[in-house]
């Protein structure tokens, strides 16, 4: 068993590089598979014959659920993270057939929250794969370069999919979405190297949940969790009302707000790069840490500098590119503070993150209401702060392996 273990160390060390392309592009399909239907959404309505606000209902529902996708780090941890992998895939892949092939409301509904799971799922594999078979004083490179198939489903997966819309339908473009992530399915069988048997903690399907739990018992993962969660409501309470904000008080058009996704997408790029290329050289807590602070004063610069709408733009792409390098750095942190259970402390993260947002969606309107873009963006300044210092306080006393060959 040692020998053979040893042995498959080995194919995957020797395929590491191929074998992160191919994540890429996964994951490039089901970021894509997971963002698009935002600026589709009127369009789906239309063609459902549903109000917009039964869509809205969807995406709601679908980041509600993906909640419960905090279950499959510890499964990651028992099982691998290719099996983890392939069952993300093939939940893309059945949800967007079901959505293209029988294109009535409930069966669209259960489509799309079926391939959100599939993220879920597959997003805490690939961070617990990186984990295990990349250095740590590498990681910040490969997280970044990675996580930049996020910023892609917005410059390239959702140009895409609009050009295949305009041709073949909302029906057609889900087929296609289907299908790809059928063939990915397929492939990651042959292209990805299974990770073997694991060395991890065994757990009871009963104790899945007590795995979750047990990560707010060690300092260094309950200040990275708190962290996310904090840094996710600031920056949702701000993503949610911009829209308004530009419509209000500049006027915009449909049009220029399509560009400010672009910009948004394009700073979201950036900030993976910037995690791609200098974070091993700065090291990630340091890095975290100061991307963490450029984003605190970007929220507080955004009211006193947005008077007008390019100025606007400037704040708002820097806000997105200082919490991009953070957030994405923050990943490569992640994987190493916990590195028995790295997808378990990787599906919490993502979890308590998640749990932000929605709280910022609900946050930010009512601030908007109370005191417009300035009670947003000071508040999401403060909130930013106290993400600051849980992350301070769980990392204190923490270093980082001198080296790490990384299989754990």
């Amino acid at each position: 068993m040692a020998a053979e273990k040893g042995a498959n160390y080995t194919i995957m060390k020797t395929k590491l590089p191929c074998q992160l392309l191919v994540i890429f592009f996964f994951r490039l399909l089901l970021n894509t598979g997971r963002r698009f239907i935002y600026p589709f959404a009127p369009l789906l309505g239309r063609s459902l014959g549903v109000p917009l606000s039964a869509i809205t209902s969807v995406l709601a529902f679908s980041q509600f659920v993906s909640l419960a996708g905090v279950v499959s780090g510890p499964v990651t941890d028992i099982i691998g993270t290719r099996f983890m992998m392939r069952m993300g895939l093939a939940m893309l892949a059945v949800g967007m057939l079901i959505c293209g092939l029988v294109p009535h409301y409930w069966f669209v509904f259960f489509g799309l929250v079926l391939g959100s799971m599939g993220k879920t799922v597959f997003d805490p594999a690939i961070q617990s794969f990186i984990g295990n078979y990349v250095p740590y004083e590498r990681r910040g490179r490969v997280v970044g370069l990675i996580e930049t198939s996020w910023a892609g489903a917005t410059l390239i997966g959702i140009p895409a999919l609009g050009l295949i819309i305009d041709h073949g339908g909302l029906p057609g473009c889900f087929v296609i979405l289907g299908v790809l992530g059928g063939l990915s399915w397929m492939a990651i069988g042959a292209l990805v190297v299974s990770d073997g048997e694991k060395t991890g903690q065994r757990l009871g399907a009963g104790a899945l949940f007590t795995s979750i739990i047990g990560l707010f018992h060690v300092r260094p993962a309950a200040g990275l969790l708190g962290f996310g969660f904090w840094i996710s409501l600031a920056n949702d309470s701000l993503f949610v009302v911009y829209g308004n904000w530009f419509e209000q008080e500049f006027m915009v058009g449909v049009a220029t707000l399509g560009f400010s996704t672009v910009a948004i997408g394009s700073a979201e790029l950036m900030g993976e790069g910037v995690t791609a290329f200098f974070a091993d050289r700065a090291g990630l807590k340091k890095m975290v840490t100061i991307g963490l602070t450029m984003s605190i004063g970007a929220y507080l610069l955004l009211p006193v500098i947005g008077q007008n709408l390019f100025f606007a733009m400037v704040g708002i792409f820097l806000v997105f590119l200082f919490f991009e390098t953070t957030m994405v750095t923050s990943f490569s942190l992640g994987t190493e503070l916990l590195p028995g259970s790295r997808a378990t402390m990787m599906a919490g993260f993502y979890a308590t993150a998640g749990m932000g947002r929605m709280a910022g969606v609900l946050l930010g309107g009512v601030l908007w209401q109370v005191g417009g873009i300035q009670a947003v963006s000071w508040s999401a300044a403060l909130l930013s702060a106290v993400g600051l210092l849980s992350l301070r306080w769980g990392l204190k006393g923490w270093r980082p392996p001198k080296s790490s060959s990384s299989h754990s």
